[in-house]
C-alpha cells in the first residue's frame, strides 16, 4: 500500500504502537499482577481476591463485538477513525481508573465495577489498535510491529504489577491508581497523534463480521496453528513458578527472577523475535522457538525427576522459557496473525485469533495444575518437552501456503 502523503512514518507508527500496547498492559499488569497483593496486604480474603478473574471476561469475549468495533473504525469512504476512537475507549479506562481510585478498595464491590469498565474499555480499544497495525504496517515491518505488541505487554505489566506495589506503599492506594490512569493517558495521546492521516483502505468491501473471517481458508488453517502452538508453548508456564518454589528458591527470589529477569529476557525476545521474523520469515522462528521449548523442558523434566543437575541450570530453563522463548515465539505467531488478517476488517481477524489463545491459556491452566498436581514434575515437563516437538511435525504438515508468505 502506498503511503498518503500527510500519513506518519513507519518509524512513528510503530513507536505509537509500543505507547499503545504498554498503556494496556500497564492496566492488565495492575488488575492482574499488583491488584491481588495490594488487596491481601488490606486483609482481603482470598475468596474475594479471585473475583478478580472476573476482569478477564471482556478479554475472552471481545471478538463477539469486534464487527461493531471494527465498523466503526472503518467507515464507508473514509479515512480510519483510529485515532478517535482510542482516545474515546481510553478517556472511559482513564475514568474508570480515577473512580477505582476516590471509592478505595474496601468494600471491593464498587472498585470491581469501576475496573470492569475499565476492561471493557481496553479490550475494545484493542481491537482498534490491533486493527490499526495492520491497516498501517508495511509488510516488512509486521515483525516489528509484534515486538510492540509482545514487549509492550512485558514492559506495562512490570510497571502495572511491580511499580504499583512501590507507589502504593508510598501514596496510597489513590496517588497509585491516579499516577497510573495518568501515565496511561500521555500513552494514549502519544498513540493518536501517530495514528492519524493514517490512508482509507484500498476499495469499499463488505461490512467486518465473524462470518467473513471464518468463511477464509487462511483463517481457518490459521486457528489451527494457532491451537497447536499455544498448547505447546504455554502447557507449562503456570507450573514454572512453583516448580522453582518446590526446589527450595525463596519466594522474595522467585518474585524478583520474574520481575526484573522475565521483563529483561521478555523484552530482549520481543526484539530478537522481531529481527529473526524480518530476517528468516515467521516459520523459521517458529519452529527455533519450538524446538528451544523442547530442550529446556526436557532439561525440567530431567530435574522434576530427580536427576543430580547444576542448581543453576533448572532457574535458568525456567527463565528462559517463560520469558525470552515465549516473547520470540509470540512475535512471531502474532506477525503471522497479521499476515492473515484482511485489512479490510484487521481488527476482527486479529482478535478472533487473540480469543482464541486467551481461551486456550485459560483451559491450559487448569489441565497443567491437575497433570502436576497428580502426576508429578517430572512426567509434567516431559509432556511439556513432547508437545513442542508434534507441533512441528504438525506445523510442517499444514498447508505450507499458510505460513509461508511470511518469508517471501
Amino acid at each position: 500500500m502506498a503511503r498518503d502523503a500527510g500519513q506518519p512514518g513507519q518509524v512513528a507508527i510503530l513507536s505509537g504502537l509500543w505507547a499503545a500496547y504498554v498503556a494496556q498492559s500497564v492496566i492488565g499488569g495492575l488488575t492482574w499482577g499488583g491488584l491481588p497483593s495490594v488487596l491481601r496486604d488490606q486483609g482481603l480474603p482470598l475468596d474475594h481476591i479471585g473475583l478478580l478473574s472476573l476482569l478477564i471476561a471482556p478479554w475472552a469475549l471481545k471478538v463477539l463485538w469486534s464487527p461493531m468495533i471494527e465498523g466503526w473504525r472503518l467507515p464507508r469512504d473514509r479515512p480510519p477513525r483510529s485515532a478517535l476512537l482510542v482516545v474515546a475507549f481510553g478517556l472511559i479506562a482513564v475514568l474508570g481508573l480515577l473512580a477505582a481510585g476516590v471509592v478505595g478498595l474496601v468494600p471491593l464491590m464498587p472498585a470491581l465495577a469501576c475496573l470492569m469498565v475499565v476492561a471493557f474499555a481496553t479490550a475494545s480499544a484493542d481491537i482498534i489498535i490491533d486493527g490499526h497495525a495492520v491497516g498501517v504496517l508495511a509488510r516488512r515491518e509486521h515483525g516489528w510491529g509484534n515486538a510492540a505488541q509482545v514487549g509492550g505487554a512485558y514492559v506495562g505489566s512490570a510497571i502495572g504489577a511491580g511499580l504499583l506495589l512501590v507507589l502504593v506503599a508510598r501514596l496510597g492506594w489513590t496517588g497509585a491508581v491516579w499516577f497510573m490512569a495518568g501515565l496511561v493517558a500521555v500513552l494514549i495521546l502519544w498513540f493518536a497523534m501517530t495514528a492519524r492521516g493514517a490512508a482509507a483502505p484500498p476499495a469499499a468491501g463488505p461490512r467486518p463480521s465473524l462470518r467473513r473471517a471464518l468463511a477464509r481458508h487462511e483463517i481457518r488453517q490459521g486457528l489451527m496453528l494457532t491451537a497447536i502452538f499455544v498448547v505447546a508453548q504455554k502447557l507449562s508456564l503456570g507450573m514454572l513458578g512453583p516448580f522453582l518454589i518446590d526446589r527450595g528458591i525463596p519466594l522474595a527470589s522467585v518474585g524478583l527472577l520474574n520481575g526484573l529477569g522475565s521483563l529483561v529476557l521478555g523484552l530482549l525476545g520481543a526484539l530478537v523475535g522481531g529481527m529473526s521474523v524480518r530476517h528468516l520469515g515467521v516459520r523459521t522462528t517458529l519452529i527455533g522457538a519450538l524446538a528451544c521449548q523442547a530442550i529446556l523442558m526436557a532439561s525440567l523434566a530431567l530435574a522434576g525427576a530427580g536427576v543430580d543437575l547444576p542448581p543453576a541450570l533448572p532457574v535458568a530453563a525456567a527463565l528462559l522459557a517463560g520469558s525470552a522463548l515465549s516473547a520470540i515465539g509470540f512475535t512471531a505467531l502474532y506477525t503471522q496473525f497479521m499476515l492473515w488478517s484482511d485489512p479490510g476488517q484487521g481488527g476482527v481477524d486479529f482478535t478472533l485469533f487473540q480469543c482464541l489463545d486467551g481461551a486456550l491459556s485459560m483451559g491450559l491452566g487448569l489441565v497443567a495444575g491437575m497433570v502436576a498436581q497428580h502426576a508429578g514434575y517430572g512426567v509434567f515437563f516431559s509432556l511439556a518437552a513432547v508437545l513442542p516437538v508434534l507441533a512441528v511435525v504438525m506445523l510442517q504438515r499444514l498447508d505450507s501456503r499458510t505460513v509461508q508468505a511470511a518469508s517471501n
